[in-house]
């Protein structure tokens, strides 16, 4: 029985699991994208994400603990270094799952697996998104605007009705 078990075991035993992600991991610190399936790319931010977590405090526990995961030298020193500075402000959510289809051969959905802060192309975007003043509000007035505008009609009507008055007054 497979109670409270709830994580994704991919098809594999235990360590054929760890070192698949362990693998995708370094993979991803290397290479900051890489293209896999939806299941595999769901289980890695799971495992990758508190790694990454682990690397904004950059201590000797810190790094032995990150090495024990991962056993790959290089990988954790670009983790402690570049990427710990460009994550210090984030507060969680290092890594961004974006969907691109299926696969040809058997039909599986395929998507990228990136880290958040290296897309120059969606910083780019949103940086732009956010210089515009649209917001999601009703666009129905609410009654204190509904107030205002009813006292500038009225007070525009009274304005214009006071010289046509005066202009049939003349005519008489």
């Amino acid at each position: 029985m497979r109670h409270n078990k709830k994580f994704n075991h991919l098809s594999r035993k235990k360590g054929h699991r760890d070192a698949l992600l362990a693998n995708m991991t370094i993979s991803l610190i290397e290479h900051k994208r890489i293209f896999t399936t939806l299941p595999k790319a769901k289980a890695l931010r799971v495992y990758a994400e508190p790694l990454i977590n682990r690397a904004k405090n950059d201590s000797t526990a810190n790094r032995r603990l990150v090495f024990s995961y991962l056993q790959n030298k290089e990988a954790i020193k670009e983790l402690f270094t570049e990427i710990s500075q460009k994550i210090a402000n984030r507060p969680g959510g290092y890594l961004r799952i974006l969907k691109t289809g299926f696969r040809k051969g058997d039909g599986a959905p395929m998507c990228f697996i990136e880290l958040v802060d290296y897309n120059e192309n969606m910083l780019a975007a949103g940086k732009e998104k956010k210089s515009t003043s649209r917001t999601r509000r009703s666009r129905r007035k609410s009654a204190s605007e509904k107030a205002a505008a009813t006292a500038e009609t009225a007070t525009a009507t009274a304005e214009e009705a006071a010289p046509a008055a005066a202009e049939e007054a003349k005519a008489e």
